[in-house]
C-alpha cells in the first residue's frame, strides 16, 4: 500500500525546472497582458486627446460663429438705422432752417427749436452724430468739397463753410458735409 502511494505523489509533484518554467510562463503572460493593457491605454489617451482637440476646435469655431453673426445684426441693424435717418435729414434741415428765421411769433419759434431739439436728442439716442467740419481738416471720407477758395490767413484743406451737415453712426457715414476748402 506504500508503494501505491508513492507513485502517485510523484505524478503530483512537478521537478523545480518545471515548476520554474511555469512561473517565467506565468510572468510573461503577465507582462503580455500588462503590456496589452498599456497599448490600449495608449490607444484610449490618443483618442481622448483626439476628442478633445476636436471639441476645443468645433467651442472655438462656434465661439466666432456667435461674435460673426452678433456683428452682422449690429451692421444690419445700422445699415437699416442710417437708411431710414437718411431720408429724414432733409426734414432735420428743414427744422434747421425753420428754427434761423426771424418770426415776429416767439411761441411759433420756440416750437420749432423743441421740435428740432427732440428729433436731434432721438438722433443723438440712436447713435446718430453730426460730423465737425469748420475749422477742420478737410477728409474725403467724412465730406464733399464743393468748392474752394484761397485765404492766407487759413491752413491747407482747412474747411472754412458748411453748406449741409453731415452725419454719421460709428464709423458709418450716412451723408457726407458738403463744404467749401480753403486753399
Amino acid at each position: 500500500m506504500s508503494e501505491n502511494i508513492k507513485p502517485e505523489n510523484n505524478k503530483n509533484e512537478e521537478n523545480p525546472k518545471e515548476q520554474e518554467t511555469k512561473k517565467v510562463n506565468a510572468e510573461k503572460e503577465e507582462l503580455k497582458k500588462a503590456n496589452t493593457e498599456k497599448e490600449d491605454l495608449k490607444k484610449i489617451k490618443t483618442e481622448l486627446e483626439d476628442i478633445t482637440d476636436r471639441y476645443k476646435r468645433v467651442l472655438a469655431e462656434f465661439e466666432n460663429s456667435k461674435k460673426r453673426n452678433q456683428k452682422e445684426r449690429e451692421n444690419l441693424y445700422n445699415s437699416i438705422l442710417s437708411d431710414i435717418i437718411e431720408v429724414m435729414l432733409p426734414i432735420l434741415d428743414n427744422l434747421e432752417n425753420a428754427a434761423k428765421v426771424e418770426t415776429k411769433d416767439e411761441e411759433y419759434k420756440k416750437g420749432i427749436e423743441l421740435v428740432l431739439k427732440q428729433f436731434k436728442d432721438t438722433l443723438k439716442s440712436k447713435g446718430v452724430e453730426e460730423i465737425k467740419a469748420l475749422g477742420e481738416t478737410f477728409d474725403p471720407e467724412l465730406h464733399e468739397a464743393v468748392s474752394s477758395i484761397q485765404d492766407q490767413e487759413k491752413g491747407e484743406k482747412e474747411i472754412v463753410q458748411e453748406y449741409r451737415k453731415g452725419y454719421k453712426i460709428g464709423s458709418k457715414v450716412i451723408r457726407h458735409s458738403m463744404v467749401v476748402v480753403a486753399n
